[in-house]
């Protein structure tokens, strides 16, 4: 396996910073949306839900980082099949504020995924889970096995790339 390659970018969404990452899938976007948000192809990738999301939340049970992953329940801001969901949980691990996007054109389709800034700490330890679990995803949609994704070597490789993007966020540096 290659060294993974940092993606995450800063953006500016209104008055919020966000760290954003980008996928694309040679596959329509009904099946990347079911990778997303059904629990059996969820599972492939980042773990379960179970719920009514009609009720507004879902608890999520992470999979892939053992068994020390506590469930976590997921506020559900927005829900518009199959392009937009927009998600909120505030567990022990912290505030996650995530905002997904699809995009299909010409039978490929775009994934972004925007993790709003709350806490600019979190930022050289976020960007490295995420381009681990994105990958992760990756993988899953094409049939790979996902468990050839080692999280230390993604860790390793791109760990400086969100440490410096962490220092550009920092209140003494203003945007």
């Amino acid at each position: 396996m290659t060294a993974p390659t940092p993606t995450g970018r800063h953006e500016r969404r209104g008055t919020d910073d966000h760290l954003v990452w980008e996928r694309t899938f040679r596959a329509p976007i009904d099946d990347v949306w079911a990778s997303v948000t059904e629990s059996d192809r969820l599972a492939r990738w980042f773990g379960t839900w179970t719920g009514d999301p009609a009720d507004g939340f879902v608890t999520v049970q992470m999979n892939a980082e053992g068994d020390a992953a506590e469930p976590s329940r997921f506020e559900i801001r927005a829900c518009d099949a199959p392009t937009h969901l927009a998600v909120d949980v505030v567990d022990e691990g912290g505030a996650w504020y995530l905002d997904l996007e699809l995009r299909e054109s010409d039978g490929t389709t775009t994934l972004l995924l925007a993790q709003r800034i709350h806490d600019v700490s979190i930022v050289e330890h976020t960007g490295p889970g995420w381009e681990w679990y994105l990958d992760r995803l990756v993988s899953a949609a094409s049939g790979a096995d996902t468990d050839d994704l080692d999280f230390d070597a993604y860790l390793a490789a791109t760990h400086d790339h969100y440490r410096a993007l962490q220092e550009t966020l920092t209140p003494d540096n203003p945007r």
